[in-house]
C-alpha cells in the first residue's frame, strides 16, 4: 500500500466513524502532518473511487463537509425495512419560514412574519426542536429580538454543501414554469 492509499483509507475511516460530515480542517487538525492539499486531493479521489464503485453508498460533500450517505435511490428500501425511519416531512408554513430563514440570515421572527404576513411562531419552535435553526444572537434595536440562522444539520437534511448551493430566484422560475409545463 502506498502512501496516497494509505492516506485515502485513513481519512475513510475517520469520515465513517463521524458523527456528522467531516471537513478538511477537522481532517487536518488531526492529520496535523498532512497538508490540506493533500486532503483535498485525497477525497476528492476518494469520492470519484465510491462513485466509480456504483455501490449503495456514495462520499457526499454535505455541510461544509464530508459524509457517507446512502443514494437516494434507495431510500424507499430503506423505509420500508425500517419501520421506525419516518420520511421526513415539514408542513408548507414551516418549510416557507425555513426558506426565508435560509435566504435573509440572521433573520428575527417578525421580519419573517413581515414576509409572510402571518405569525410563524408555531414554526419557530418546531424548526428549532427539530435543529434545522439556532439562536444566532440579538439584534440592536428596541426589544433585541433573537436573530435566527440555519444549521449545519438544515444542510445536511436537504444536501447542501453550503448556503451558496440555495437556488437562485432565477432557477426557483425556471423550475415554477417547467412545473406548469408539466401539468
Amino acid at each position: 500500500m502506498d502512501d496516497r492509499s494509505s492516506l485515502q483509507n485513513i481519512i475513510e475511516c475517520l469520515i465513517f466513524v463521524s458523527k456528522q460530515p467531516l471537513t478538511i480542517q477537522e481532517i487536518s487538525e488531526f492529520l496535523k502532518d498532512v497538508e490540506k492539499e493533500e486532503i483535498t486531493d485525497a477525497l476528492s479521489e476518494l469520492q470519484g473511487r465510491w462513485e466509480e464503485m456504483g455501490r449503495s453508498f456514495i462520499l457526499s460533500s454535505v455541510a461544509e463537509g464530508y459524509q457517507f450517505r446512502t443514494r437516494p435511490e434507495y431510500s424507499q428500501y430503506i423505509v420500508e425495512f425500517n419501520k421506525e425511519i419516518k420520511k421526513f416531512r415539514l408542513s408548507k408554513a414551516s418549510l416557507e419560514v425555513l426558506a426565508i430563514m435560509a435566504y435573509e440570515q440572521p433573520v428575527t421572527k417578525i421580519e419573517v412574519e413581515k414576509i409572510r404576513g402571518v405569525d410563524c411562531s408555531s414554526s419557530v419552535s418546531m424548526l428549532l426542536d427539530r435543529r434545522f435553526i439556532e439562536i444566532a444572537g440579538r439584534k440592536e434595536v428596541p426589544g433585541k429580538p433573537f436573530l435566527y440562522k440555519t444549521t449545519n444539520l438544515f444542510l445536511e437534511t436537504f444536501g447542501l454543501k453550503s448556503l451558496k448551493d440555495l437556488p437562485t430566484v432565477k432557477e426557483i422560475e425556471k423550475i415554477k414554469e417547467d412545473l406548469k409545463e408539466s401539468g
